[in-house]
């Protein structure tokens, strides 16, 4: 087994599938070799405090309250919009469908949100939650969506598979039954790769709606 590293708050860092890229869901830290003492603080304040902002932002979220857990972020939540399934086979692809057929899910409940991060760009979160009969096959299935190649659940808003949620900002979670997979895609702009990170370490903490 390797060994795998573990982010600041505790979760493994992942891979997941999309373009060929590494992605990961740990802190970024840049070297800061020849950068004067004063800056170097600055940048250490200013992480610290978007650390800070995500940690409350997670709180937040856990407790269902999106606008709160945005804002907290200081971002404003723009659209939401929700669906629920009965079936998740026909609204999955790859391996993980041929997974879903064999083992069908409880239900499958999606959403697409549309937050605006402040900065002059807006962000496509989709999110879905995948409750399995047994808390065992949740895991298998966890652990399948989260290889590289395998598929996934088709997320809302996105047709065909991987033509706006390409597997490049995605985060996944795993409560006995359920599996939460949430991913983000810019929708205006150019938000940073750390904002389409944050927005899915937040998004994946929400209960089902």
């Amino acid at each position: 087994m390797v060994n795998q590293p573990r982010g600041p708050d505790g979760r493994w860092i992942k891979y997941k599938y999309g373009a060929g890229a590494l992605v990961t869901t740990g802190v970024v830290v840049a070297a800061t070799n020849g950068i004067g003492g004063g800056a170097a603080t600055s940048l250490d304040s200013a992480a610290s405090q978007a650390l800070k902002g995500k940690i409350s932002s997670k709180k937040s979220a856990q407790k269902g309250r999106h606008s709160e857990a945005w804002q907290r972020l200081g971002w404003r939540g723009l659209k939401k919009q929700a669906k629920r399934e009965l079936k998740c086979g026909p609204h999955s692809f790859g391996e993980v469908q041929r997974f879903l057929l064999r083992h069908p899910c409880v239900d499958l409940d999606r959403m697409l949100v549309t937050v605006d991060d402040g900065a002059g760009n807006t962000i496509d979160v989709s999110v879905a939650w995948v409750k399995m009969p047994k808390a065992g096959e949740a895991s298998d299935l966890k652990r399948l969506i989260d290889k590289d190649g395998t598929g996934n659940v088709l997320l809302f808003g996105e047709a065909p598979p991987g033509s706006r949620f390409t597997g490049e900002n995605y985060d996944s979670r795993l409560a006995k039954k359920l599996v939460v997979i949430a991913e983000a895609a810019p929708a205006t702009g150019r938000p940073s790769e750390t904002t389409l990170e944050t927005a899915v370490e937040v998004a994946v903490e929400f209960p089902a709606p």
